[in-house]
């Protein structure tokens, strides 16, 4: 599908319209957001701004851990709170971008009314509540979406805008090589010669700490393979993030097709799936493999998920991830009979530092 901009024309338009005069506006990510999310917010917070001439608030919930993310944030200027430093009672309108209510991602009170979803996932039920939703599972990005928006109603793209919209497209579809459609592809190309190529790698190569190797010595350390799927558990973890990257890293693992990863911030289990086949819906079977525990959602090849309020200590930990990959075996058809180790029995990592 190539870029719609009739379709944007007539939606952000309409929005536009409504909006105007409403008061202040609120505009949220999901939770320890990424660059498709920040991107998103930062489009929709310029085009509002533009537009009516008022100036959104961009807020989060969790963190924003990676390493990338936190250098975008900085090199583009990128205006974001954490959602607990504001009383939500002075916005009139509350967004959502590349996320909806009752998801489990993002820390909007449900009690609470959303006006507006832009977001590419599988719709909710809960969405339905909301006055503009627009949402296209068949984008690989919600950055294209806004995208379309700007180009629509022909707002001006700085360098600074234009470069954070194409690094949301790159990230999210893996340089168009996964989820992707003709839209982002255009979005993609279109943005490229406005992009700040020193900006762009500052980003990608930014530093990390010492805690970022050592994700990969216990990703690796804890990883278990089973019929073409590998379970990895990080246990406690300073940045819920790294579940996903190490998820990625390890779906490159010879011989793998699904990677299920769990780590446990501050309590709450998370979770992050990856699978290169497309005869699996990784959104669809997160949901059925947390289903009684927690909350999940993607669509095609990722997915992710939360389990809320782990008890105590190692072993809760150890119990919930022998639950999942049992569940999840069980979901594929799979057989979890002979079980083995990434690493031998005899190889021995030594902790940095």
């Amino acid at each position: 599908m190539p870029l719609d901009l009739t379709r944007s024309r007539h939606f952000s338009h309409s929005f536009l319209e409504w909006v105007h005069g409403k008061g202040r506006v609120l505009i949220l990510t999901h939770d320890n957001p990424d660059p498709d999310s920040l991107a998103s917010a930062t489009a929709l917070k310029h085009l509002i701004q533009v537009k009516t001439g008022r100036e959104p608030t961009v807020a989060f919930g969790g963190i924003i851990g990676r390493g990338e993310n936190r250098q975008m944030v900085k090199e583009l200027d990128i205006k974001a709170v954490p959602l607990h430093c504001l009383d939500l009672n002075q916005f009139n309108v509350v967004c959502m971008v590349d996320t909806q209510p009752g998801t489990g991602n993002n820390s909007w009170p449900l009690d609470r009314p959303v006006h507006l979803i832009v977001d590419h996932h599988p719709v909710r039920e809960t969405s339905s509540q909301c006055r503009w939703v627009d949402i296209r599972e068949d984008y690989g990005a919600s950055a294209t979406i806004l995208y379309e928006y700007l180009l629509a109603q022909k707002v001006t793209i700085g360098t600074k805008l234009a470069t954070i919209l194409f690094y949301a497209i790159k990230s999210e579809t893996q340089d168009l090589g996964r989820e992707w459609c003709r839209a982002d592809r255009e979005a993609y190309l279109q943005l490229l010669p406005l992009v700040n190529n020193h900006i762009l790698f500052n980003i990608t190569q930014s530093k990390v700490p010492l805690e970022y190797y050592r994700s990969f010595s216990k990703a690796i350390g804890n990883a278990v393979i089973a019929d073409g799927v590998l379970v990895f558990n990080l246990f406690d973890v300073h940045n819920p993030d790294i579940v996903a990257e190490m998820a990625d890293f390890l779906m490159r693992a010879e011989g793998i097709d699904v990677v299920l990863g769990m780590g446990c911030f501050k309590g709450d289990a998370v979770l992050s799936f990856r699978t290169l086949s497309h005869l699996i819906n990784a959104g669809e079977v997160m949901r059925d493999i947390v289903e009684g525990l927690g909350t999940a959602g993607g669509h095609g090849m990722i997915a992710g998920g939360q389990v809320p309020g782990l008890a105590p200590g190692r072993q809760a930990q150890l119990d919930l991830a022998e639950t999942l990959t049992q569940r999840l075996l069980q979901r594929l058809g799979r057989c979890g009979a002979q079980r083995q180790a990434l690493l031998p029995p005899d190889h021995e990592i030594r902790p940095l530092g």
